[in-house]
């Protein structure tokens, strides 16, 4: 009945998801979906069967120590082909659990309820992963815990309930030790086994294939086999938590791959030792051997399995890492693209608009011939447009070679005080200028700093002139010039509406005017954008401070001479 369920169930939509999902991951590395690794499967689970049943009996004829599970279950999972498949799987699985209990010398009657327990365990790992954990992922921390719960704590509970009873109808075994045995051995041989056998890919053998991963791997992993060993044979003190240390940098150098050995490793070494009668678990006074072997299950787990989501989260973050590094680098080529383009296209634009300036300066001066007022006029405006057009190529052109990295910046002591006077100067003869006081403030004389006067002239100059278009309404406009420690600061202030927090995040965006695209004010929207990349080329900082209705002050530090 559970077999018919759980193949109903690889025809479930999701599970056909799961599969197209994970098709480009199993294609190409995966040994599991040969056509002949049914068979090397289930010779591989009676070999594991038959060495568990030899030696790591603890509570009378379960083991203490049980991997075939973990591997019947991880093969299936990554090797399905479709119902056919399937069955083929779960019948060579049987047959390798079956064929293995009768090799190990159980008699037939106890080897099929083996047999049938070991299946009711698989299946419902299987189908429980498929269903709630359908991309197979468990290089996060969600995945990773997930794939204990559902494969490792949940699906032993029934097979060890459905062993543990008949063992005791057939043979009189005690039914608490042999449940306990059988849970603890066969969730932790899942435990283990599992995230090994899904998690690992070719990147984590290329990781490992080289001579330095290599040697970094053997060293950690020999160091804890022999503190393991020490502790277990040669403590005569419980001092197990010493491994911790050690399976914590395990997991940050090997990660998953290494932290799923170094359970494996410390499994084997400890459960095998309790088994032989050393160890500290056998320091316990009146413990039974199933009780110290299950000393032995549970301290393996509560230091490997953390150790495990570590890993885990150190997997997901080299993910996000790698994803980011894609996205920075898409993100990058796309802003050379578009400087590309930005210059291209200013370039095109630049020479036409060259000729038309000068025919419509010719125009207006009557050199092309008798000229009335109203063509005067038409010929001053497209003068004007042209030009506007001609001061929007420069910016597109420097916005370009700015964030190309193709701007030359001749840094030397510049004297900012006099290169704010000169811009106040210049913006004071400006038509919205009129009407307004455009004035100066300094704190003191020894106002010089490191920077490009050329480029220091064109930022102060966005920034004052987008004060006179934007903050007309305040009739004023300082331009200060102050230290502020290390650094020299310009300050340009007006006392217009001002600017919410939600626009000052905007401010900077090129071709973002903030919502006055069809006002009365000139503007393309990329001023501030090049004098943001301007005053970062010069090694500075700019920024602005503004609240509605009082005002803003932008500002640029630049470092002192």
């Amino acid at each position: 009945m559970i077999l018919s369920r759980a193949l109903a169930d690889l025809d479930h939509p999701a599970v056909a998801a799961a599969e197209a999902r994970a098709g480009s991951w199993r294609r190409g590395h995966d040994l599991m979906s040969q056509p002949h690794a049914p068979v090397f499967l289930a010779v591989l689970i009676a070999i594991l069967v038959v060495l568990a049943v030899y030696t790591s009996r603890s509570a009378g004829l379960v083991a203490a120590l049980w991997a075939a599970g973990g591997v019947a279950m991880t093969a299936w999972l990554r090797a399905g082909k479709g119902k056919g498949y399937e069955v083929a799987y779960v019948a060579l699985i049987a047959t390798g659990f079956a064929g293995g209990n009768l090799l190990a010398g159980n008699p037939p009657e106890l080897a099929f309820m083996f047999t049938l327990a070991n299946m009711i365990e698989v299946v419902l790992a299987v189908l429980l992963v498929r269903r709630f954990l359908p991309d197979l992922n468990i290089a996060t921390v969600p995945g990773s815990a997930r794939f204990l719960i559902l494969a490792a704590v949940i699906p032993p509970l029934p097979a060890a309930l459905f062993a543990s009873g008949m063992l005791h109808l057939m043979t009189g075994q005690d039914f608490l030790s042999t449940f306990q045995t059988w849970w603890f051995g066969h969730a932790l041989g899942i435990a283990v086994i599992g995230p090994f056998g899904l998690a690992v890919t070719k990147r984590h053998f290329a990781r490992l294939a080289r001579p330095r991963q290599v040697a970094e791997a053997v060293l950690l992993l020999g160091a804890l086999a022999a503190l393991v060993t020490v502790l277990f044979t040669q403590a005569v003190a419980p001092m197990s938590f010493v491994v911790v240390p050690l399976l914590l940098m395990i997991a940050v150098r090997l990660r998953i791959v290494g932290v799923t050995a170094a359970v494996l490793i410390t499994a084997l070494i400890s459960i095998g030792a309790t088994l032989n009668g050393a160890g500290p678990m056998n320091l316990v006074a009146g413990a039974t051997l199933a009780d110290r072997v299950m000393m032995a299950q549970l301290f393996t787990a509560a230091t490997g399995l953390p150790m495990l989501l570590v890993a885990a989260m150190l997997e997901e973050r080299d993910l996000f890492a790698a994803r980011a590094a894609a996205d920075k680098q898409r993100a990058e080529k796309a802003s050379a693209g578009k400087s590309r383009l930005l210059a291209n296209v200013a370039h095109e634009i630049k020479s036409p608009i060259g000729g038309i300036i000068g025919i419509g300066d010719l125009w207006s001066s009557g050199q092309l011939g008798p000229v009335t007022p109203t063509q005067a006029e038409m010929a001053a405006m497209l003068v004007k447009t042209a030009r506007q057009i001609e001061t929007l190529t420069h910016d597109l052109l420097d916005v370009a070679r700015a964030e190309s990295g193709a701007v030359q910046m001749d840094l030397r002591p510049v004297d900012v005080a006099g290169v704010v006077e000169d811009v106040r100067r210049t913006v004071a003869l400006q038509k919205d200028a009129q009407g307004l006081t455009l004035t100066t403030e300094r704190d003191n004389d020894d106002l010089v700093a490191l920077a490009d006067s050329i480029r220091l002239s064109q930022i102060v100059g966005n920034l004052a002139t987008n004060a006179v278009k934007y903050g007309a309404s305040g009739g004023v406009v300082i331009l200060r010039t102050r230290r502020v420690g290390r650094h020299i600061r310009v300050e340009v202030i007006d006392n217009g509406p001002g600017l919410s927090p939600d626009k000052q995040a905007q401010l900077f965006e090129p071709f973002n005017r903030l919502g006055l695209e069809r006002s009365t004010i000139e503007g393309h929207g990329i001023g501030l954008t090049l004098a943001k990349r301007l005053t970062e080329l010069q090694g500075g900082e700019i920024g602005v401070i503004s609240a509605p209705g009082e005002g803003a002050t932008f500002w640029i530090e630049l470092p002192a001479a």
